[in-house]
């Protein structure tokens, strides 16, 4: 099976090189084709079987059908698309049209995922580009979301309820993976020995990513004052590079803040098993692979509602729902997950391991054979 991979944000990170050499160990042959406008911004070496393409200018954002022109004409000048079974759009704009308007030509079928910039940007502030949201999923073989909470989100703003029937029946709710080290190191599990702080109302909270407005740090330390006037006793372990110089001014001088910079995994790992609570309200987010990592050493979560983990398990499994915009929200959160700390750590470690990229794999697997199996079977009867 060959599958045509078209990802515009494949060197932004490993979650994409890591789906794709999953791919490869399960006997599907991908090709990544990756649009850029600089190589040089990329924070991965992609590997031998990724094209990458500087095929369009920075400016050409600003005209959807331009860029898209350019990136259709590097692809086709570089990559045989006939010898592929199926393409797989990583996004649903700019990954998910050109792969409709390469299907139209090259009769090749092809799934496209939804994902935050889709629902956040396009979705909602290009409604000039709403129609073609919509016909993109129509002509798609299967539709990616991350969580039932996105899918949702969209088919209710977005999708006319006429359509809402026909597109349903697409759609596949699969998760990201993550790394595998993860998994090889899952803590064990916690005993109260291990939180008797927590008895004494002190409580170590830690978060791991980009310092920038959107991971909303501003809004956690709003809840932690709140916190530490009820009697409360916080350290806050933020671990990260700094994107944004004004958020991390206002962070640097807080006593109760020790900041690190960005840790790889091995150290990483240490962070969290040396904290309590992982939290990320996030505006945004498409899913958050560092939930599940935090959930694997046994630390409870705080996500955004409304946003991509939302919805991955019932309210106060793995921990609680928050809106990005009111502290109190954390502060309620913090507090819950402490009247049940030893059941919900517990949840986290075993409920981790259903973002294994093995059993993902076995999903998309799946479903782009029964995808080649139909596309035969019409060949076949034409």
């Amino acid at each position: 099976m060959n599958i045509l991979q078209i990802n515009r944000n494949y060197l932004d990170t490993t979650l994409h090189q890591l789906m794709s050499e999953k791919l490869i160990e399960h006997n599907i042959n991908n090709t990544v084709f990756v649009p850029v406008y600089d190589r040089k911004l990329a924070l991965i070496k992609p590997n031998k079987n990724v094209y990458v393409s500087e095929c369009f200018h920075k400016a050409d954002r600003l005209i959807f059908d331009l860029k898209q022109l350019k990136i259709r004409k590097a692809l086709e000048e570089n990559i045989n698309v006939n010898r592929f079974d199926c393409i797989h759009a990583f996004t649903l704009f700019t990954d998910g049209n050109c792969a409709m308007k390469l299907s139209e030509k090259y009769s090749v079928p092809y799934v496209v995922a939804v994902r935050n910039t889709d629902v956040n940007t396009f979705f909602e502030k290009m409604p000039f580009l709403r129609a073609r949201g919509i016909k993109i999923m129509e002509n798609a073989s299967a539709i990616f979301f991350l969580s039932e909470t996105y899918r949702k989100h969209v088919f209710e703003k977005y999708v006319p309820e006429r359509k809402q029937g026909m597109l349903i029946s697409k759609v596949r709710i699969v998760p990201n993976g993550i790394d595998d080290y993860w998994f090889e190191n899952l803590r064990t599990v916690k005993m109260d020995v291990d939180i008797k702080h927590l008895h004494d109302k002190e409580i170590r909270l830690v978060y791991a990513g980009k310092i920038d407005r959107n991971k909303n740090i501003l809004t956690t330390l709003k809840a932690i004052e709140l916190l530490q006037e009820q009697g409360y006793k916080i350290k806050f372990t933020i671990a990260g590079n700094i994107i944004d110089q004004s958020v991390y001014k206002k962070i640097i001088n807080k006593s109760y803040i020790n900041y690190i910079n960005y840790q790889p995994k091995e150290k990483l790992i240490e962070v969290y098993r040396n904290n309590d609570i992982f939290i990320m309200p996030s505006f945004t987010e498409s899913f958050g692979l560092v939930y599940v990592e935090a959930m694997t050493q046994g630390l409870p979560v705080i996500y955004t509602k409304g946003q991509g983990f939302d919805g991955q398990f019932d309210e106060g499994k793995v921990g609680y729902h928050v809106d990005p915009y009111r502290p109190e929200d954390i502060v309620e959160a913090v507090k819950k997950i402490l009247d049940n700390y030893l059941t919900i750590s517990r949840n986290c470690i075993l409920l981790s391991q259903r973002f294994c990229w093995d059993k993902i794999i076995l999903e998309y697997k799946e479903i782009y054979g029964n995808i080649v199996s139909r596309r035969s079977e019409s060949c076949e009867n034409s």
